[in-house]
């Protein structure tokens, strides 16, 4: 009964946590493989060993899996202080958690296939729709496509991606005559990974190249519809108050804190430099210039707004779960729109800070680049783009919000 009353409740202090402190011990190690990073596109091998060992790869995956069974407020955290060492880390962790919570949703002996190993099974992949075509077989499909963003893919043990299901020559069509697309899991062995189609300004770690498969057999127990976010009602089998919660309250939020994250470094990456540059044609250091204090003011507090409000939306989204309650589309709404502002208040925060660093910021080897340079790759992400916002505002008005938000 003491388990479930704790499992009810929030932590009171995210940064307490174990896998947070963890995270937070762990940021000078990252920063000491920032060139390896670069030069490399992955994350090194000691690197993902640490991560392992620190438990980032199980934090989502249920305790009765040997999981950590993070809450989501815990697991955002830890994403946004690996990203604040480097976006490419807290990256890949959060696109790891999210691909772990949609094979949670397959069949009973998917799962156990898939975490024979041990909790901390690494996902890559995309679970974006389209992709591959598949064609339906005895136990199964033979699967052949090609998918981008295969973050992840060097340290992985399997692929997630999204196909649609063919019927002869024609696409199988659903009631309302759209096409129909499952999601499967590929074994990484079974999968060519494309090289050189990441070459990228920012993020360049994550690994993200696109990858193929070819005339693949999937058997039908590694394999779930595609509802365009994972599948809340199969995620509940599993105990806990973060299995119960809708998809918007992880999809989302999980981009939005690499952003905030990243966004945090570079505001610590200004303050830094404006201790010690003393600029051309000036006598008094940067950090004297009423300007730079001006930006630094405004962007700490554009910055917190946007995490602030997150937090708040995710919180109340679990409450409501917690008390035994349904959600509402309002609420599932703004945990949408909360990470779609976090991410813009990133944006803005990161580009006071990238202009009032002057001719340093431009330099590759400065701090200030690489936060700009990854965060603004993040920013592109689909998750976090503009559209959430009349997506969410259809939704306050009680309209129709379309099948990416209900």
């Amino acid at each position: 009964m003491r388990q479930l009353a704790e499992e009810k409740r929030l932590p009171g202090d995210v940064d307490a946590e174990p896998p947070v402190r963890a995270a937070a011990a762990l940021r000078s190690a990252i920063r000491g493989y920032r060139d390896e990073i670069e030069r490399e596109q992955r994350l090194p091998k000691p690197l993902v060993e640490q991560l392992h060992a620190a438990g980032f790869y199980c934090l989502v995956i249920p305790r009765e899996m040997g999981g950590l069974q993070a809450d989501p407020l815990t697991y955002l955290r830890v994403v946004e202080l690996l990203a604040e060492a480097a976006g490419s880390v807290g990256w890949n962790v959060a696109n790891n958690g999210i691909g772990q919570l949609i094979t949670l949703g397959l069949p009973d002996e998917g799962v156990q296939e898939i975490y024979a190993h041990g909790p901390d099974t690494v996902i890559a992949g995309t679970a974006v729709m389209g992709g591959g075509k598949a064609v339906p077989v005895d136990g199964g499909y033979r699967v052949t496509g090609r998918w981008p963003f295969g973050t992840g893919c060097q340290e992985s043990a399997w692929m997630l991606g999204s196909f649609q299901i063919l019927d002869g020559a024609e696409p199988r069509r659903s009631p309302d005559g759209a096409s129909v697309h499952w999601r499967g899991v590929f074994q990484r062995s079974e999968a060519r990974i494309v090289e050189g189609s990441w070459d990228v300004s920012g993020l360049r770690a994550t690994g993200s190249f696109d990858w193929t498969v070819d005339d693949v057999f999937l058997p039908e127990w590694r394999t779930m519809v595609h509802a365009g976010v994972p599948l809340d009602n199969q995620w509940k089998r599993w105990p806990g108050v973060s299995y119960a919660l809708p998809a918007q309250a992880w999809v989302g939020p999980h981009h939005s804190a690499v952003i905030t994250g990243i966004a945090l470094a570079g505001i610590k990456a200004l303050i830094e430099l404006a201790g010690e540059k003393t600029p051309r044609s000036r006598t008094g250091r940067l950090c004297e210039d009423p300007q730079v204090q001006d930006a630094i003011g405004r962007a700490d507090t554009i910055l917190n707004a946007g995490r602030a409000y997150r937090s708040a939306m995710i919180t109340d989204v679990w409450n409501t779960v917690a008390a035994g309650e349904t959600t509402t589309l309002e609420q599932r709404a703004r945990c949408r729109l909360s990470a779609a502002y976090a991410a813009d208040s990133a944006r803005e925060a990161m580009d006071l800070m990238y202009r009032h660093g002057g001719s340093t910021s431009y330099r590759r080897e400065s701090r200030l680049s690489e936060c700009w340079r990854d965060l603004h790759v993040v920013a592109q992400a689909v998750t976090l783009m503009p559209e959430w916002y009349p997506m969410g505002g259809r939704a306050l008005m009680n309209m129709d919000p379309g099948p990416r938000l209900r």
